[in-house]
């Protein structure tokens, strides 16, 4: 078994289980919105209550990853380590492709919110929380994110995955202990002088 675990990386974990959690949740909530409010082609029946509400769902699944993104890259970092460390028999053939979806998405996510910063920093001061030109930035950027924040929502149960294997699978590099016999019942063993 892999040594135990930090009590940093056990807080990532926790972290990156709720972020799970609550992206569920919204997801579902979108789906039925989604469902109620569309015709049978999928065109909704009002476009701006619908857009109102896509918004929605791309601003509260970004609320949600905020708790992630500072330990997104040690949690992928620490997998990533744990993986190669478990035997091929104990190793999900997607996890690595997983993993790798997850980089890949973090890069695209640290480089959309450097952009958001820079947009920030160009807005006018008028442009606060709340103004329609500072909403609508923020909308789009959202709105950029979401494909990238739903590839965690759908595949960071993988860090948690071979966080578990690992430390459930015996290492290979400790032998595994050995039984000695147990004691007959009512045999006893010669005294030697």
């Amino acid at each position: 078994m892999i040594s135990a675990i930090p009590a940093s990386h056990r807080a990532a974990l926790k972290q990156l289980s709720a972020f799970l959690r609550e992206s569920t949740c919204i997801l579902a909530n979108w789906d039925y919105y989604s469902e109620e409010n569309t015709d049978l082609d999928g065109w909704p029946f009002d476009e701006h209550a619908y857009g109102l509400r896509q918004r929605q769902r791309d601003r509260e699944t970004a609320e949600a990853f905020e708790a992630v993104r500072p330990t997104a890259r040690q949690l992928l970092a620490t997998a990533e380590e744990q993986l190669a460390q478990l035997p091929a028999r104990a190793v999900q053939t997607r996890w690595a492709w997983q993993l790798g979806t997850l980089r890949d998405a973090l890069n695209r996510l640290d480089t959309l919110h450097q952009e958001w910063q820079q947009t920030c920093a160009d807005l006018p001061l008028t442009a606060r929380p709340g103004t329609p030109t500072y909403d609508d930035a923020l909308a789009d950027h959202d709105a950029e994110a979401w494909s990238y924040l739903d590839d965690w929502a759908t595949h960071g149960h993988a860090a948690i995955d071979i966080n578990t294997t690992a430390r459930s699978t015996p290492s290979p590099l400790v032998p595994p202990p050995t039984a000695k016999p147990a004691p007959v019942a009512g045999r006893t063993t010669p005294v030697r002088r």
